[in-house]
């Protein structure tokens, strides 16, 4: 999602337009905050593609990634994981 000034749509509404066609949708602010959402038309489209084009639904990546032949990384000790596991529980 992108987003422009009130003050960029006024002066150039042709390159708003350009990417809100390129990107799905584009946010408008005034002073800083979202107040307009500019968006393409895209025709009568289904419940799923309206869920991603909103942000809702991810639909699965095309080309799916091979897992590793073997383990990679560091060999770890006991301890070494230990020690990881307290640091990354912190104070909470």
């Amino acid at each position: 999602m992108s987003a422009v000034t009130k003050r960029d749509l006024n002066q150039r509404t042709s390159d708003v337009l350009a990417r809100a066609a390129e990107v799905g949708e584009v946010i408008v602010t005034e002073r800083g905050e979202p107040r307009w959402r500019v968006s393409s038309y895209r025709g009568e489209d289904d419940a799923l593609a309206r869920a991603e084009r909103q942000g809702r639904y991810t639909a699965p990546a095309s080309k799916r990634v091979p897992w590793p032949e073997a383990a990679g990384g560091p060999p770890y000790e006991s301890e070494d994981v230990d020690a990881l596991l307290d640091e990354m529980k912190g104070d909470h």
